[in-house]
């Protein structure tokens, strides 16, 4: 128990001072070990179904501030976050069409992905359809989930593929070069943190109107 209380600390804290992580990191092991961090983080947050919590949006814009404030080549960090996004995806289409049955019967799966969070991810899947492997990129949660649940229901590959490939590149060029771009002014670097809050909680504006329209409903 401690183990998992101590882990959210580090990720709130993580989250919320992204910038500053960034930079040590920077600092400590290169550019190029940079490259790989950032790759990996966004791999497992897209590819590991149970991982969803892992930063998303605030890694995407953080990085982008971060490459601007260094002089790093910013198009290699746009290829690599969108192959990771990719390939992420993709892992987790597989993973669902092979395992979901085997993972959701295991106690420990549920720790990490709720009965609720596969629940608003199916109904986002009903309300958008195909359309919902490109919008949930840009929903918190929702985004690992989805591409989990449309392999354990068989969708089309080539039809996800295509879809999920545009998904994965407007996703990362908008934050990336939002960050790029906003993420050096002095008022944002002076409030970063708020900044990175904002972006997190106008991303899950849509996942709360949603479930109050679901609860309605259900009335």
């Amino acid at each position: 128990m401690d183990y998992i209380v101590n882990t959210i600390k580090f990720l709130i804290d993580f989250i919320l001072h992204i910038d500053d992580h960034l930079g040590e990191l920077m600092n400590n092991y290169g550019p190029w070990w940079m490259y790989g961090i950032i790759f990996l983080i966004i791999f497992i947050e897209t590819g590991v179904v149970f991982m969803p919590f892992l930063p998303g949006d605030s890694l995407l814009f953080a990085s982008g501030a971060l490459w601007a404030s260094t002089g790093n080549n910013v198009f290699l960090l746009l290829f690599l976050c969108i192959a990771a996004a990719v390939i992420g995806d993709n892992c987790n289409y597989f993973i669902g069409r092979h395992f979901s049955e085997y993972l959701k019967s295991k106690s420990w799966f549920k720790k990490f992905v709720s009965d609720e969070n596969l629940e608003d991810a199916e109904k986002f899947i009903t309300k958008h359809g195909g359309k919902s492997i490109f919008l949930a990129r840009f929903f918190p949660i929702i985004r690992t989930i989805v591409p989990f649940l449309v392999g354990a229901g068989k969708m089309d590959y080539r039809k996800f593929r295509v879809i999920d490939f545009f998904g994965g590149l407007t996703w990362c060029s908008i934050f990336i070069t939002v960050g790029y771009l906003f993420g050096n002014i002095p008022f944002v670097k002076e409030n970063f943190s708020l900044v990175v809050i904002a972006i997190v909680l106008i991303s899950l504006i849509p996942i709360f109107i949603g479930a109050i329209k679901a609860r309605k409903s259900a009335k």
